[in-house]
């Protein structure tokens, strides 16, 4: 409860003033909690699996889709950024937001106010019409209007954020639904060709024995095989299916491109250059951002709850015109102009709004922890990316020479073949041995691209949008909020 409003001597105003405008100014921001690493424990194991790091192209945070040189996949990020519907809709609530901050800004601004109506006098006599001019200024003294200035970047920060959370995660699913659909069409052409390798050697082995020659069940097994064979193609046209689907629905399209399902086969992106990957990068992930907006916000509450404990001042004025309308004309009619000063006193709930004080600092206290918990979390994910980036690495360089080493063997049978001391059904092992080879090959390039997506995913790598507004700085934040 609060006294009651009183107005004050208009030569008091200038030193009241002066008192005030002294003990105005708002809290600075709280430091930020710093749980960023000094350097990525993992990148020193990527690097060893990447030699030629060194002299790879940059990749960019803002575009690090494009180090897959892939023209049609670029093609679909843009495509995605422009029609996404969850994108439109997140953008239409920025505009919501937009809007309420804009409200708050104008609530320590000068109000003007009109009115008119009519009134008796107390012996029911007369009757008058009141015609007024109204003006309030409430001051915003003690940091409060800079406390709710606060809080209004913050929760705009924070619409703008959740928009920035939705692009991150637009492009990082096109690109793996991408890239499910080159793995899966290269996957299936592979399967064709075993499954011709398989037919063939079911001739082989018919003209064997017609040449008595083999009396084996070879024929069962090669049936097997090829049974085998057309199950796995079904189970990898189902997964061809659905990411297809999955990628017109990112596009804001109601049906897949038939030409998705011819995609041709990719190696993966470019060697990654380590020194795009400072610590102070992760600072660009959606959630430190919403971490960094909440504590701004809770100390933005505590500002507020603590400029409650302090007198409220006012300004106001008015002029009031009043006309008679009655034939009984003592006055016809008459105006009072006012002018001065409004204090509002907390005596009475004093103690409420210091519990108050209390809560929100409770509030910052635990904003705060939770900003540490979220960079933890980006340091963790960020970390295990790169891990899981140079273990596939190491996986694709060891296929890729068992590949060579295959393709070798092939030719040396060739060659045997050649001279008679090997045969065509000689053959067909080392084939079959060679096309599991090459699907494990295509399978291990696959799982180092989805950790390449996943590392860039994790550092918050997308586009900004355009009119980005950044938070002020804050002690222990960094520059990484400005990539």
């Amino acid at each position: 409860m609060s006294a009651p409003s009183r107005p004050l001597a208009l030569n008091a105003l200038p030193v009241l003033t002066a008192a005030l405008l002294a003990a105005c100014a708002s809290p600075p921001p709280p430091a930020l909690p710093g749980a960023a690493p000094q350097a990525w424990s993992n990148a020193a194991a990527l690097a060893q699996t990447a030699p030629a790091a060194a002299q790879a192209p940059a990749v960019s945070l803002r575009g690090w889709w494009k180090a897959f040189n892939d023209p049609v996949l670029d093609a679909l990020v843009d495509k995605a950024l422009a029609r996404n519907l969850d994108l439109a809709q997140a953008a239409a609530r920025f505009k919501q937001a937009q809007a309420l901050a804009g409200g708050e800004q104008t609530r320590f601004r000068p109000t003007l106010s009109a009115n008119a109506k009519t009134l008796q006098d107390t012996s029911a006599t007369d009757t008058y019409v009141h015609a007024s001019l109204n003006m309030v200024w409430e001051l915003g003294l003690f940091g409060e209007a800079e406390s709710v200035s606060q809080a209004s970047r913050a929760s705009l920060f924070s619409a703008q954020v959740r928009g920035q959370a939705l692009r991150v995660t637009v492009v990082a699913e096109v690109v793996q639904r991408y890239l499910e659909l080159q793995v899966q069409a290269n996957a299936l052409r592979l399967q064709d060709e075993a499954l011709a390798l398989e037919q063939d050697a079911l001739r082989l082995d018919q003209a064997r024995k017609e040449a008595r020659l083999s009396t084996s069940d070879e024929a069962e097994q090669i049936g097997i095989r090829a049974a085998q064979i057309r199950a796995t193609q079904a189970s990898m046209r189902d997964a061809q299916e659905v990411a297809a689907r999955a990628l017109a629905t990112l596009l804001g399209e109601p049906s897949p491109d038939p030409a998705w399902k011819q995609l041709a086969a990719g190696s993966g992106p470019a060697s990654l250059r380590l020194a795009e990957l400072p610590p102070d990068l992760l600072r660009t992930r959606p959630d430190i951002q919403t971490a960094e907006a909440g504590v701004l916000q809770a100390a933005a509450d505590l500002g507020i709850a603590r400029s409650a404990l302090y007198p409220r001042l006012y300004l106001g004025g008015s002029f009031l015109y009043a006309y008679n309308l009655t034939s009984n004309r003592r006055t016809s009619s008459g105006s009072e102009p006012a002018l001065g000063p409004v204090i509002d006193i907390p005596l009475w709930d004093w103690g409420a709004r210091q519990l108050r004080v209390e809560a929100n600092q409770h509030e910052l206290d635990a904003a705060l922890i939770g900003y540490r918990k979220a960079v933890l979390d980006g340091v963790s994910e960020v970390e295990v990316s790169l891990s899981s980036l140079a273990r596939t690495s190491e996986r694709v360089a060891a296929l890729e020479a068992a590949c060579g080493g295959a393709e070798r063997r092939l030719g040396t049978q060739a060659t045997l073949q050649g001279l008679g001391l090997s045969s065509r059904f000689d053959r067909l092992d080392l084939q079959r041995q060679q096309l599991q080879l090459q699907n494990e090959l295509a399978a291990a390039r696959h799982a180092r691209s989805t950790a390449f997506v996943a590392l860039y995913k994790a550092l918050g790598g997308a586009p900004l949008p355009e009119g980005w507004v950044d938070l002020p700085d804050m002690p222990g934040r960094g520059a990484g909020g400005r990539s």
